[in-house]
């Protein structure tokens, strides 16, 4: 599954912070070298501690005076992976003072929502008197360790999991895309399903609620496989009456959560109703990419066509981004153009782009058209990141002021007109440059 849990792991330069990593991975991937600044990208890694799956971040060495603009980048990537951590790692040096830069880090991860500080290079329990100092960065109880010589990781790796959330623990890390089949109950969804496995692998009735539980089956289309999960229709609120229904309204939200594509199946004929634009808003705001399929086209009269069409870009109006198929489930008619929809799909959610060329762009869309000013301020954007994908993910770093949600649409808009996103959200995030006086 993509939302793995993650580990940021930050520091200013040449502290250790890479060969903790190798540390916890068991082997040696991140690059160690005495010279500071050898970690640039961030980088990621899968690890495991006491059964519970994780995504370790490896950044490069943090400073907060960035005079440079390899420097600049560099910080850049690292309060990224800071943003979408679920566990900020911030790693000192025990054996020196702190510096001005360890000051400065404290004060940005501490809008974090986890933070564990490691005391590094405390290689004996001579060393433990060196810790006291590091209470005054504000940030809890520093865990001491030795990253070269594996003292104390046991520990840290303990307080770090006990941090991590509890509904991540089934990451299979070579598992296929997994596309959730959804919708109201009744609208052809175990059709579909049938009609992509090419046999009767679930139970087909008139009876709305018939599917209570996700069904999945692996099936291979054109040549890629998937796991298709088919899904207990999404009832609205009100019509939730029994305990079995409830549970199975939760079970498909959970399921749209986890899916790489949701495949919202509308009904052609009944139009676009508030309870498909609700299901929608699931979707989006899980971040999962998405398809619309008109299901029962075939059997829709034209003023029904005309109806959905409307409502389509009505109702869905909010996540036009979706590309649309018309089609019928029950006679297989235009099916054939959702396997190759799907990879476009998959493709646009994975997309990234490098630092400089979104610094470009962001840096020709601001001043062709300035932040407006708030609260007597004009904000400016200082620099963007992209961190992450699925769905992609952008950081624009700001000064003077806040930027408002208008704007931050905005640069959406422009991102889609300038690279492919069909098919997935865009989040665009700002965060406040904080102040770099200590």
């Amino acid at each position: 599954m993509r939302r793995l849990p993650i580990i940021a792991v930050v520091g200013r330069p040449n502290i250790g912070k890479s060969t903790l990593v190798n540390r916890v991975i068991g082997k040696r991937e991140a690059v160690v070298e005495e010279q500071p600044g050898v970690t640039r990208d961030r980088r990621e890694f899968m690890a495991d501690w006491a059964g519970r799956q994780f995504l370790l971040i490896d950044t490069g060495g943090w400073q907060v005076d960035e005079n440079e603009h390899l420097a600049a980048d560099i910080s850049a990537q690292a309060e990224a992976a800071v943003a979408v951590a679920d566990v900020v790692l911030f790693v000192v040096d025990a054996t020196t003072s702190l510096t001005d830069d360890d000051l400065g880090i404290a004060k940005l991860v501490r809008g974090a929502r986890n933070v564990v500080l490691a005391a590094n290079k405390v290689d004996s329990v001579n060393q433990q008197d060196l810790l006291p100092d590091l209470w005054g960065l504000g940030l809890g109880e520093p865990s001491p360790v030795s990253a070269l010589h594996g003292r104390g990781i046991g520990d840290l790796l303990d307080r770090l999991v006990d941090y991590l959330p509890a509904t991540m623990e089934e990451f299979v890390e070579d598992e296929v895309p997994r596309l959730a089949i959804i919708g109201r109950p009744n609208v052809g969804k175990s059709t579909l399903l049938n009609h992509l496995v090419g046999e009767q692998r679930v139970l087909v009735s008139p009876v709305p609620g018939t599917t209570r539980d996700p069904i999945d089956v692996r099936v291979v289309l054109e040549g890629k496989e998937y796991l298709v999960i088919d899904t207990a229709g999404m009832k609205r609120q009100p019509k939730i009456k029994e305990s079995a229904d409830f549970y199975s309204v939760q079970r498909a939200k959970r399921v749209v959560v986890e899916a790489d594509v949701a495949v919202l199946v509308i009904d052609a004929v009944d139009g676009v109703t508030a309870q498909d634009q609700r299901i929608a808003e699931e979707v989006r705001l899980a971040g999962t990419a998405m398809i619309i399929v008109a299901n029962k086209w075939d059997i829709a009269d034209s003023d029904e066509r005309a109806v959905t069409e409307d409502g389509i870009a009505d109702r869905l109006g909010f996540c036009s981004w979706a590309p649309v198929l018309r089609m019928s489930a029950k006679t297989g008619a235009r099916t054939h153009r959702l396997p190759k929809t799907i990879v476009q799909v998959l493709d646009s959610s994975h997309r990234r782009l490098s630092t400089g060329k979104l610094n470009r762009l962001i840096s020709e869309w601001t001043q062709a058209h300035p932040a407006p000013v708030r609260k007597g301020r004009r904000p400016k954007v200082l620099y963007a990141v992209q961190a992450g994908v699925q769905p992609p993910t952008f950081i624009l770093f700001v000064a003077g002021g806040e930027l408002g949600d208008d704007y931050l649409r905005y640069i959406e808009n422009r991102l889609r007109e300038a690279i492919d996103f069909s098919g997935t959200p865009v989040h665009v995030i700002a965060r406040k440059r904080a102040s770099r006086e200590h």
